[in-house]
């Protein structure tokens, strides 16, 4: 027996989560069902300097980009990984690099050797064991050599740095010529049906009513639809990531385009420094609760690269999830799902999922309870990894210098990460839970740039003699270094190959 289909989609609310989600559906959907996305010129998005992780490949993937010309198109750079400075001590720095740390070869994972020999006072910090942090200290980049398979080179793992709002644009447009109808307007009502309360229908501002089967809410904070309408609850998860306002402000370029995102720990808070081929994005995440606007507005200012090339503005959120991020026949996706904070750029990372995952579970016109709670169940997952790997950068920190992070050293903090954390203490271990996104490497790196130290390592490793792990050792971090030095300028790497046309002003 043939389902029968639902006909109509309603997208409502642009930016980020809009046009990735109608790009998405536009592609996969084929022209079988209509896509109309609903978003006013007068309400604006968030639209800064955004970074992304390596999983944004797969979905330019799914979409076909070519990569130089969205690079042009969003004035995107290249990323690495994050550059952390502050986190576990003013004055340390370390880089959560993407991709590969040494090479597995043995029985135990390249990193217990290593760790023998670090608690020994044997072996160099373990940025040097990763092509990707090695490059990104001398702001050097290429993608992989695919030719190279033996090679580090090979496995450069790369994401992107881009300009929010042109990438919501660049999408736009991909959706449009594939069929997406975009109406302007600001909605002035959502209509329910009296037999279920599903939505039956969004009314705006001039009159116009759109009808749909399936309502996709990405609204941003707003939730004007899965929460505004439907009422569906919020889970408030602030005891752990306490901070609940961001300032973001552009500025000039420095004379180095570097291929990572710079995350500076400050008294209530932390800054970020995301690198375009045009601006410089820069905002500080603080807690309203320990530091007034007007000092964190202070501190971003004074620590900026360049001139600002606008005001300073304020954007306060809320982090936690939705209850049900998908509710009777609305699904949220985006800022109106929920909302982690910008630390491990996660954002987009979040609505690529929700978009995904609402393809494996796609509704017919009937929805399916059993397809909703599983959509449900998979999306509390994504959050709540999220969500533990960003409160671990709180936790793990020997700061006392001020109130916040006396409240962040001594929090609880949620029973896994607490686990995952004591397991490393005892023997360095590190495991990865289900088809979490953060690997095992993500997990380490940050786990050891902020201070948390093993008492021992897995007694496996003494299988091989200490000269033969030192030798090895050796010869990993030196062809690393050879790699790297092999390797361009970031800047002109870009130059090379995908720089953005410049405007005559």
């Amino acid at each position: 027996m043939e389902q029968r289909k639902l006909k109509n989609i309603v997208i409502v609310g642009g930016g980020t989560a809009g046009w990735m989600t109608a790009s998405a559906l536009a592609k996969s959907l084929k022209g079988q069902y209509s896509i109309k996305l609903v978003e006013s010129d007068q309400i604006g998005t968030i639209g800064v300097g955004e970074a992304t992780i390596p999983m944004i490949n797969l979905f330019n993937r799914m979409l076909e980009l070519d990569e130089d010309e969205f690079m042009r198109q969003t004035q995107g750079t290249f990323k690495l990984g994050i550059e952390f400075v502050n986190w576990g001590r003013i004055g340390d720095r370390y880089y959560h690099g993407f991709g590969v740390i040494g090479q597995d070869t043995w029985t135990v994972d390249f990193h217990q050797y290593w760790l023998k020999q670090y608690l020994a006072g044997k072996a160099p910090e373990l940025d040097h064991f990763s092509l990707n942090n090695v490059a990104s200290m001398h702001n050097k980049f290429m993608r992989a050599q695919t030719d190279l398979p033996n090679s580090p080179l090979a496995q450069i793992v790369h994401a992107y740095q881009f300009d929010a709002s042109l990438y919501a644009k660049f999408l736009r447009n991909f959706s449009e010529a594939r069929g997406v109808q975009r109406i302007e307007g600001k909605i002035a009502e959502v209509q329910l049906r009296d037999a279920d309360g599903h939505i039956a229908a969004v009314v705006l501002e001039d009159g116009g009513r759109i009808d749909g089967d399936l309502f996709i809410d990405c609204s941003g904070f707003r939730a004007l639809l899965i929460e505004g309408a439907l009422k569906t609850g919020y889970e408030d998860w602030s005891h752990w990531l306490p901070c609940d306002t961001a300032i973001a402000v552009p500025c000039a370029n420095a004379a180095e385009l570097t291929p990572f995102t710079r995350a500076t720990a400050r008294g209530a808070g932390w800054q970020w420094r995301i690198p375009l081929q045009h601006r410089i994005g820069n905002g500080h995440v603080f807690s309203s609760k320990y530091m007034s606007e007007d000092e964190a507005t202070s501190i971003l200012m004074s620590n900026l690269d360049g001139e600002p090339l606008a005001e300073p503005r304020p954007v306060r959120f809320r982090t936690g999830k939705r209850t049900t991020a998908w509710n009777k026949n609305c699904v949220s996706i985006g800022l109106s799902c929920g909302f982690i904070e910008p630390l491990e750029s996660t954002s987009i990372h979040l609505i690529q999922m929700g978009i995904a995952h609402l393809l494996t579970y796609f509704p017919a016109a009937g929805f399916d309870a059993a397809d909703i709670r599983q959509f449900n169940r998979v999306m509390d997952d994504e959050y709540i990894w999220a969500r533990d790997f960003v409160i671990l950068h709180y936790k793990a920190t020997e700061r006392s210098d001020t109130p916040f992070w006396d409240y962040c050293r001594n929090m609880a903090v949620p029973e896994l990460l607490q686990h995952k954390m004591d397991l490393f203490r005892s023997n360095g271990r590190v495991f990865r839970e289900g088809g979490e996104l953060f690997t095992k490497n993500n997990w380490l790196q940050v786990m050891h740039g902020q201070r948390l130290r093993p008492k021992s390592y897995n007694p496996l490793v003494d299988l091989i003699g200490e000269q033969e792990i030192n030798g090895y050792m050796d010869e990993v971090t030196s062809v690393i270094k050879n790699c790297a030095d092999a390797m361009p300028l970031h800047s002109a790497y870009i130059a090379a190959n995908c720089a953005a046309k410049r405007h005559k002003m």
